[in-house]
């Protein structure tokens, strides 16, 4: 597993009139002898500059004044090896030691924490991915808590107590736990299936159900490297019918530079929560009077999502996919049919009795896709087949569990099902690849953590096509030259599948794309073609979602790009300023023609010029266009970017065919 890596920098990913240097590069190379004063000014005016530029990993903004000097140049190359400086920071799978001391802190903290309130209960607390957590039975604690909890904690590694392991038999381990009238241990002994039992002691003063590992001494800590975090509620087991405990977080590091990394990264993804920008840029709201969990997408948020839509359109026509729209409801023997009443009843909202019959807001679009599929009967030579739908689907979620748009109970996802030959498994999987790779570029994704999971133990299908599909899977993987990690049993009881997870521009992966070979719903809904022996014969289902979901991909891109989209889905592009009312006559007509040439421009007055450039830079307006009274006699328009600065006066029609070119290269490879 590799390592984490923080950035120490900030990072801003909105390139005004270009789009990540994945596919501007290779634009730059083939017209680098075309390059006009008017594409200098777009883009820099030294070719060596703009290389440099785009042959980085990462562009913040790029300077629409960038000259031939040594010194502009030179400022570039130190600007690129500053990005280049990283804190490496170790994660638990990478780091046997800090696995420790995140373990063994968990448990200093239930120390400190029964210490300075007895009655507390202790129940679980684990390491987790950045620290670790314990949940206790007692009083609603505040921030002020958490200081005196860390100070005793400090105390605690100041005494270099020993971690010490004992075996106990479960009778004994009943026996100590009764004593110390520990309810929540009871439990935990009784789910323990293992002999003996094992428990680990800090010095004399306190002990804990445990397997380990930890380190040795409390003193192997660095108190310096370690913070508490938050305090939050959590049910017991996760049943909203047990008791509600207070659970405190914390995050432990080897030293104190890593500790100061990760907070770092913490304020950098606090600065970019996409919950905070979705308010301030007025992209989405979720409102309490209709539900939690219900996305209500406002205009400039639903420009940025007809553009993803209309984009995912275009690439799968173009490969060759067939667009369906389905119902939101369908009768609850659909869902028998398909099993999910079966092993996905909880996910599912209550049924509808509709004209004494039963009715199911859908959880998964696939049932539709193969009522579709059934509604002829099928030869060999149709396949492969393939239709995709953004299908808006519905599941319960505990209001607990709700987070912005990555938490939700209704949304819509990329759904696409491909029905096939056995034989035309590996090609399809590959050209399911290339248009993951073809889409998640136009948003700079290019970086991917890719997963094979294989046959779990139970499973249905025999086990030869088990075999043929996960070596076409694999085989696909291998020609597309992607690495991958195998997930050994991982695969789901119907078929092998390939996670991908995307990494942002704080380095995070977030899980992204799957493709599912499934060999159940063909045989549930009893789906057949006839094959060249004119015989019956079941097809191959392949399941494939590239951006997993519009609302939480959407809430990615904004994380990512920190709310600064790049110009080609930015939703407001372009933002007029009259300096004085005097203006805006012109204003209007320049607006409307920005408008007619599919530019995405809106006029904004009433105040003085100073502040209304704030407040374009505030919602993050990638271009400006001021005008005053010598634009208006000169039919022009001055311009200003958001991260270059002024870029002079120029025509309108200069204006509007310089935009017009950032997208279409923004948009194409």
């Amino acid at each position: 597993m590799s390592m984490a890596v923080i950035p120490t920098a900030s990072f801003s990913s909105s390139i005004p009139f270009v789009k990540p240097y994945t596919t501007c590069l290779p634009y730059i190379l083939k017209h680098a002898s075309k390059m006009t004063s008017m594409h200098a000014a777009l883009h820099g005016r030294n070719l060596k500059t703009m290389l440099l530029y785009y042959n980085r990993k990462w562009v913040s903004t790029v300077s629409a004044v960038a000259t031939d000097s040594l010194e502009a140049t030179d400022s570039i190359e130190k600007e690129h090896n500053e990005k280049k400086e990283k804190v490496v920071l170790p994660t638990n799978e990478s780091s046997q030691r800090l696995l420790r001391i995140r373990h063994t802190c968990a448990h200093v903290m239930a120390m400190a924490v029964q210490k300075l309130y007895p009655d507390a209960k202790v129940t679980i607390g684990p390491w987790i991915e950045n620290g670790f957590y314990y949940d206790f039975d007692m009083e609603a604690l505040t921030d002020k808590d958490l200081k005196r909890i860390k100070k005793e904690m400090d105390r605690i590694v100041g005494k270099n107590l020993p971690l010490v392991r004992e075996e106990v038999s479960r009778d004994e381990a009943q026996r100590r736990i009764l004593a110390l009238n520990e309810p929540y241990k009871l439990e935990i002994l009784d789910s323990i299936k293992e002999e003996p039992i094992t428990i680990y002691h800090i010095g004399n003063e306190w002990w804990d159900l445990c397997a380990g590992p930890h380190v040795e001494t409390t003193g192997n800590i660095n108190k310096k490297a370690v913070e508490l975090e938050s305090v939050a509620g959590a049910y017991w087991r996760g049943d909203e019918k047990k008791p509600m405990l207070q659970r405190i977080y914390g995050t432990a590091w080897e030293n104190e530079e890593q500790l100061k990394a990760y907070l770092h990264f913490k304020e950098e993804a606090k600065r970019r929560d996409h919950r905070r920008l979705g308010q301030d840029l007025d992209l989405f709201s979720i409102q309490d009077e209709a539900g939690g969990g219900l996305v209500f997408w406002h205009p400039k948020g639903a420009i940025v999502r007809h553009i993803i839509e209309d984009l995912w359109k275009r690439i799968h026509m173009e490969r060759g996919y067939d667009l369906l729209y389905t119902p939101h409801v369908a009768k609850a023997d659909l869902w028998k049919i398909s099993g999910h009443l079966d092993f996905y009843k909880e996910n599912m909202y209550d049924q509808m009795n509709i004209e004494d019959e039963l009715y199911q807001l859908r959880p998964m679009n696939c049932p539709y896709h193969i009522l579709v599929y059934k509604r002829r009967l099928h030869s060999y030579r149709d396949f492969p087949i393939r239709v995709a739908e953004l299908g808006t689907v519905y599941r319960y979620e505990l209001s607990g569990s709700l987070h912005g748009l990555f938490r939700v109970r209704g949304f819509t996802q990329d759904d696409a099902h491909i029905f096939c030959l056995d034989d035309q498994i590996k090609d399809e999987i590959r050209g399911v690849l290339d248009l993951t790779e073809e889409l998640l570029l136009q948003f700079g994704f290019d970086k991917y953590e890719v997963n094979l999971s294989t046959r779990p133990e139970k499973f249905v299908g025999d086990d030869n096509i088990w075999e043929k599909a996960t070596s076409a899977l694999r085989d696909a993987l291998d020609d597309k030259g992607w690495s991958y990690q195998i997930d050994e049993g991982g695969g789901a009881f119907y078929g092998p599948k390939i996670d991908l997870k995307i990494e942002d521009a704080l380095g995070r992966k977030w899980q992204c794309s799957t493709i599912q070979v499934d060999f159940n719903l063909p045989q549930r809904f009893d789906i057949t073609y006839v094959d060249s022996n004119t015989e019956k014969k079941r097809p191959i289902l392949i399941h494939r979602a590239i951006l997993g979901s519009l609302e939480r991909f959407f809430g990615v891109l904004i994380e990512h790009y920190a709310g600064d989209f790049p110009l080609w889905l930015a939703p407001v592009q372009a933002r007029v300023l009259p300096v004085t009312d005097a203006q805006l006559g012109y204003c209007n007509d320049l607006t409307n023609k920005l408008k007619a040439n599919g530019i995405r421009a809106e006029i904004c007055h009433g105040e003085r010029l100073p502040k209304l450039i704030r407040n374009a830079e505030k919602q993050k307006i990638p271009l400006m266009a001021v005008v005053g009274q010598k634009e208006v006699e000169t039919s022009t328009v001055t311009v200003r970017s958001r991260f270059a600065g002024e870029l002079g006066n120029m025509s309108v029609d200069d204006f509007i065919s310089r935009i017009k070119l950032g997208t279409e290269s923004s948009t194409s490879s």
